[in-house]
């Protein structure tokens, strides 16, 4: 069975006559990072927020590391780190007296850490230099590195490279990669940025005027969104023989209704239609097909209404 670290049953938060989150059911397996997507205003600051306590339900439970009683979860948020809302820094103070105060108030004995914290964002060889002198990546990558203090196993960041330029954005996208994969922290990042989320989540879940539509893998998203060529001829059977022996590949589908799906040649489809015709094949129909990441998002929350706020990165 799969080790979760957090799961929410029928999770729903209601402010007044607004439903801000809706019955939500997730799942986030151990060692994963999970890209939570949704429009702003969505649900995704409010499930955040009542997972680490600073909300509570209107309906619904969650369990966190598996504890699902009051007490138990109030001791396993100590195993979480968080950013909500822009990390809080202290700008006269530099990198370590920063993490120094974060450490007296998280109350973590030692300061042992916050050398080693420093090192695992890259922020070790700062000296005096205040924080309001950091460029915005830096104080993105300290925020992180408060959120890392007391070793947490389960990070959570909302919106976290909001604002940042490209540079930025890069280097906080191979640091969040670098604690999943070296420190095998768990991660939950909530973002309107599809085009930056899909090159570092390993599972999806899509939320929507406070309903969770759909949760997927990064496979079966990339399933769902593979390009191919949609081949329709008089006999399936003799086309499927000669892609195999003139293109070979075995990357092709026969449906049941006789159409072929085909996985590779998409940006040749000349050729393939000149193989097919010149082996007697009779075409009927053929196109290429498939969605890009931004163009299934679209659908799933519902049509074209929504398509310019995603192709602006407001997803």
């Amino acid at each position: 069975m799969d080790e979760y670290v957090l799961r929410t049953n029928g999770l729903s938060k209601k402010y007044q006559h607004t439903m801000a989150l809706d019955k939500v059911s997730l799942r986030i397996k151990k060692g994963s990072i999970y890209g939570f997507i949704g429009q702003n205003g969505a649900g995704k600051s409010t499930l955040i927020r009542v997972i680490t306590g600073l909300a509570s339900p209107s309906q619904g439970s969650y369990e966190l590391f598996g504890k699902v009683h009051e007490g138990e979860i109030i001791e396993a948020r100590k195993r979480i780190g968080t950013i909500i809302e822009g990390p809080a820094l202290y700008p006269q103070m530099t990198a370590v007296e920063n993490l120094e105060a974060h450490r007296l108030l998280k109350g973590i004995p030692g300061k042992e850490c916050i050398e080693k914290t420093l090192k695992m964002v890259g922020l070790q060889n700062t000296g005096k230099k205040k924080a309001k002198n950091f460029s915005l990546g830096m104080k993105q990558r300290l925020g992180l590195a408060i959120a890392l203090l007391g070793d947490p196993e389960f990070l959570i960041l909302d919106e976290p490279i909001n604002g940042l330029d490209p540079m930025g954005v890069v280097e906080i996208r191979e640091l969040l990669k670098k604690l999943n994969r070296e420190y095998e922290i768990t991660i939950l990042i909530s973002s309107h940025i599809l085009s930056e989320l899909h090159l570092l989540a390993t599972h999806y879940g899509i939320i929507h005027k406070g309903k969770l539509i759909e949760q997927l893998s990064a496979k079966e998203l990339q399933g769902k969104c593979q390009q191919y060529l949609h081949i329709k001829v008089d006999h399936p059977e003799k086309a499927a023989t000669i892609i195999e022996s003139q293109l070979s590949t075995r990357e092709y589908e026969v449906m049941p209704d006789g159409i072929i799906k085909l996985f590779v040649s998409v940006d040749s489809p000349g050729k393939v239609s000149r193989i097919l015709t010149d082996e007697g094949l009779v075409i009927e129909q053929f196109m290429p097909m498939g969605e890009d990441l931004e163009t299934y998002f679209t659908n799933r929350i519902g049509g074209e209404k929504h398509g310019q706020a995603i192709e602006s990165g407001m997803v």
